[in-house]
């Protein structure tokens, strides 16, 4: 499994909307420059995101985009999916051998765990308490 560009700054844009949660919206154009990314590709990206109902838009003078939900209640494992698909790490392990569908199995799931409990609250927080620390992410 791999992340692709459309899952890392699907995440980014999440995670300068969490910062900002109940200030306001956030003009795309301003996390871009923010983050040094093409607001092209962010609109593009925001689309999926507001039809799955994880972030709202806003029109007018002062619009952009806002959390419909506190950032504690929207996982990486809800964007990632929206943006990326299932989770998955390998396709058809039906053919394979049972011990290796039983690991690629544990593995799978060892993923989809770490995404479905960090929280955008845990990614802004990250600095002041580390809530990925402990995993290893040699896979």
């Amino acid at each position: 499994m791999k992340i692709s560009t459309k899952g890392r700054y699907g995440l980014t844009i999440m995670i300068e909307l969490a910062r900002n949660y109940g200030e306001g919206p956030i003009p795309l154009k301003t996390i871009a420059r923010e983050n040094n990314l093409s607001e092209h590709y962010l609109e593009q990206l925001a689309s999926p995101l507001r039809n799955a109902g994880l972030i709202k838009s806003v029109r007018g003078a002062y619009g952009g985009y806002i959390l419909p939900r506190e950032p504690k209640e929207i996982t990486a494992g809800d964007i990632i999916r929206v943006l990326e698909g299932p989770i998955a790490l390998v396709e058809g392990i039906e053919e394979e051998e049972p011990a290796k569908q039983a690991l690629w199995k544990r593995v799978t799931e060892a993923i989809k765990q770490v995404l479905d409990t960090t929280t955008l609250e845990d990614l802004i927080n990250h600095d002041k308490d580390d809530p990925l620390d402990g995993y290893m992410f040699y896979i």
